[in-house]
């Protein structure tokens, strides 16, 4: 069984969902990345649960460009 994180940084969270770091940094400030947790007033991590079902949303649902 794979031990996997439960969260993860902003960047890798950015890295799976195929965008920049500092555009998953903006988004994660707007409110707009799913799963952000903030810890204190500067730490940010991410839930990888909502990264992985919004990634299986899209898939679903068809809005996916087929690059992996």
């Amino acid at each position: 069984m794979e031990n996997k994180k439960l969260t993860l940084s902003v960047s890798e969270a950015a890295e799976m969902l195929g965008i920049s770091r500092n555009l998953g940094y903006l988004l994660a400030r707007q409110g707009k990345l799913p799963g952000v947790l903030k810890l204190g007033q500067k730490r940010m991590v991410v839930s990888r649960k909502a990264i992985e079902a919004l990634l299986d949303k899209n898939i679903l649902r068809g809005n996916c460009n087929g690059s992996a």
